[in-house]
Order: C-alpha cells, then structure tokens, then sequence
C-alpha cells in the first residue's frame, strides 16, 4: 500500500489554545548567566502588527552543541534549546535565551552563531523559517548559509540589531524588506 500526501491546512485561528505554554518564551530559566532577550514585531505586507502569530526558535548552547540524542557530540543537559511565544496585540514576541555557539558543519567549515526561527500565523500553509544572525559576529562574512544572498540588503534582514538586554529580530512577511525564508 502507499501512502498520499495530504494537502496542506492553514494552521487557522485556533493556534493560540493548543500550541503556547506558560514557560514557551524562556529558553533558559530568567536568572540564567548570560541570558539574552530576543524580541520583534512580525508584521504583514503592509507593516501592520501580525497579531495571531506563534514564533518558535530552536538553537545550539553557547559551547554550539544541540539538545538533541542526534548531536554528533553528545547531547546537552539542562538545556532546552527551543523556545515558543505568541504574538501579542501588537504583533510583539519575546524569547529569553543565551547566545549560541557557532556550529561546525559536516564540511569542516563553520556556521556563524544563530537562532533557527519558525512563524507559524493564520493563512499560512507551511510555517514560515528563516534564521536570526547576531551583528557582532565576525563569522557572518563567511557563513555558509548567510554568504548564498547575494543582495547585502536581503543579508540584513536575517542580522538581528543590539540592544541594551538582547537584541531586536523584526519578521515582516511580505513587502518591502521582507525578511529572507528557506524552503525547507
């Protein structure tokens, strides 16, 4: 027997009764070392706050090990490496996390420390993903993901802006600026 495909379904207005939970948006616990905020609007075409949307991110530790069984170089204890935060009124999110690591690639190269980031929002057939990459990282000029845009401009909005507790990740979805998503 084989199986079919089934058609996608748009996530629908409901995503904010099942997919939230009280501690989503801490990564690490708020007295955590180190700990950062990472904050933004996810806004539409037209820059209006997209108000029902759900952001996930999912990150190495700040040594760049993974929490997960499958990281070649041993899984990580303690630390949870995802994060989940609904958008507020305003189209507002905030993840409260530590700086990755940067991440070896099978190649022998680097990847620059960043945050895998997913949006998920009503209308939407498949989630949204794109990557936040920290401005102060030399290793943006040769990561491997980050270097395939050839548009500065379109680099930019993956390059996350300081602040004076973390940092400021704005996700527009459509429309001028809008930010660069991957098909995975």
């Amino acid at each position: 027997m084989r199986s079919e495909l089934t058609p996608s379904q748009t996530v629908g207005p409901f995503l904010h009764i099942g997919l939230p939970w009280p501690d989503g948006p801490d990564v690490v616990p708020p007295n955590t070392p180190g700990a950062i905020l990472i904050s933004g609007r996810v806004t539409d075409g037209n820059g209006e706050p997209v108000t029902d949307a759900l952001i996930e991110t999912w990150q190495a530790d700040p040594d760049g090990r993974f929490a997960h069984p499958d990281d070649p170089r041993g899984p990580v204890g303690g630390f949870r490496g995802f994060g989940r935060c609904p958008t507020d009124p305003d189209g507002l999110y905030r993840i409260r996390t530590v700086k990755p690591g940067p991440l070896p690639t099978p190649d022998g190269a680097t990847e620059a420390p960043h945050i895998n980031v997913s949006i998920f929002g009503r209308g939407l057939l498949d989630r949204l993903v794109t990557r936040l990459y920290f401005p102060d990282e030399a290793a943006n000029s040769t990561d491997p993901v980050l270097t395939t845009l050839p548009d500065p401009d379109r680099r930019g909005t993956l390059v996350a802006a300081a602040t004076s507790d973390g940092y400021l990740f704005d996700i527009r979805l459509r429309g001028a600026s809008e930010t660069v998503f991957f098909d995975v």
